[in-house]
């Protein structure tokens, strides 16, 4: 479901105010980790990118909270992220409680420092 929001906050700000939550530290990692990255709305959703290149992004979806990683990270660390819905460049979180933002943060991090091009 793409959103109409004109930024980050008004697109966090149309969540349920439990899913606020996890939209707001996912938003707060990405700031935080992801230097001299423009932050973006860009398919209806954020998202965080370097030389006009979309490398991460985050949606609400109807049953889950999806993390993108665009860049070859996710198969690097599919071992951390046993017992969630992953696809290639994809992580669903359809259990909040089952969003480990170490793990998140991991991912970020090797997102920064991968030399791979995103896909």
């Amino acid at each position: 479901m793409q959103s109409k929001a004109k930024d980050v906050t008004a697109y966090i700000q149309e969540a349920t105010p439990e899913r606020q939550v996890y939209l707001a530290k996912l938003r707060e990692l990405c700031l935080e980790v992801m230097i001299g990255y423009d932050e973006v709305m860009a398919y209806g959703m954020p998202g965080y990118q370097l030389h006009g290149t979309i490398e991460v992004g985050f949606a609400n979806q109807k049953h889950y909270i999806a993390l993108y990683i665009l860049k070859d990270v996710v198969r690097a660390n599919r071992d951390l992220l046993s017992g969630l819905s992953v696809g290639k460049g994809c992580i669903r979180f359809s259990n909040l409680k089952k969003m480990d933002m170490d793990v998140v943060r991991k991912l970020l991090e090797d997102t920064v420092k991968s030399k791979s091009p995103a896909c």
